[in-house]
């Protein structure tokens, strides 16, 4: 017998049993489409997570606070530009390189606001295992919320010295020196962006909670920051300075602000602006990476079982 007499019979027997049922064999059709496979899937990824971090796509309550933070992080560059065209200066009060140390605490709310966000729904809902079923892996997962982060925070980062380059242009100072600066400033953003772009999606899968990654991550930005601040200052007063720089290594914030005093052109916000020599700029570098790369670990390690 034919799969389309039993149809035909199937259909037949319920028709006289109901009345008015059918049951139409329409065969199973196979997918001929595009299969677009990881790439499309890490791309897609990364693109959803770099919108979400601004609120794109999501309710309008979730884009205020990402859109407010990127308008504080320009608005001090705009008002240097407007102040340095109408004064015609010949140099901006602050250097590329270290205008995020300035505005750090904004760049530690944004990253404490988006941070939990990118990762924590995912793991407080269970969604994990469906990232993880073909073609993505949970590698994939990763660097696509790794380099989602790191971009949303260059671009916060980004945006600023960019204001402050087109104004140093339109006040006619040297093109030259503002490029470099510009160079050397965006260099600081990159490892800026990466350093905690690591440490706040390490924090933050953690713990289900969105609250408590918060929490968590604006905790390890600002007590680290403030015990090393504290001990750098008591070192300083002492007349103890290379300890200054050596204390600097165990904070994100200082370390970043090494990396920059002593390759980039920056000016140290350690006490006296005391920078780091360049062989401890070296070490400041080294471990800067170090710690991008072990967060990088940290995130594989812990996504590790799709069943979390």
């Amino acid at each position: 017998m034919t799969s389309e007499s039993a149809t035909s019979e199937s259909a037949t027997s319920v028709s006289g049993a109901a009345g008015s049922a059918y049951i139409h064999n329409i065969g199973y059709r196979h997918y001929d489409g595009p299969r677009l496979g990881r790439a499309y899937a890490r791309r897609s990824l990364f693109a959803q997570s770099l919108r979400g971090a601004y609120g794109l796509g999501r309710s309008a309550k979730s884009k205020v606070l990402p859109m407010l933070l990127f308008a504080v992080m320009c608005l001090p560059a705009a008002i240097m530009v407007a102040v340095a065209v109408f004064t015609k200066a010949a140099k901006l009060p602050v250097g590329y390189s270290g205008y995020a140390i300035y505005l750090q605490a904004v760049i530690g709310l944004y990253l404490a606001s988006q941070a939990p966000q990118s990762v924590s729904r995912d793991l407080r809902f269970r969604s994990i295992p469906l990232y993880f079923s073909r073609p993505i892996e949970r590698v994939d997962y990763v660097a696509s919320k790794f380099a989602a982060l790191s971009a949303a925070l260059f671009a916060l980062t980004t945006a600023p010295l960019l204001v402050l380059y087109i104004g140093a242009l339109l006040a006619k100072m040297d093109f030259v020196d503002q490029t470099k600066g510009l160079a050397q400033g965006l260099v600081s953003v990159v490892l800026l962006s990466l350093l905690f772009a690591g440490i706040g999606l390490v924090v933050s899968a953690a713990t289900p909670r969105r609250g408590f990654g918060v929490a968590a991550v604006i905790a390890v930005l600002t007590i680290p920051y403030g015990a090393v601040t504290a001990l750098q200052g008591i070192a300083y007063v002492q007349g103890n300075e290379s300890a200054v720089g050596w204390l600097g290594l165990f904070s994100p914030v200082t370390l970043i602000d090494g990396v920059q005093s002593a390759f980039l052109g920056g000016t140290s916000s350690f006490p006296d602006n005391v920078a780091p020599s360049t062989g401890t700029g070296l070490v400041y570098l080294l471990v800067t990476l170090s710690v991008i790369a072990g967060c990088y670990a940290l995130l594989l390690r812990r996504y590790r079982k799709a069943g979390l």
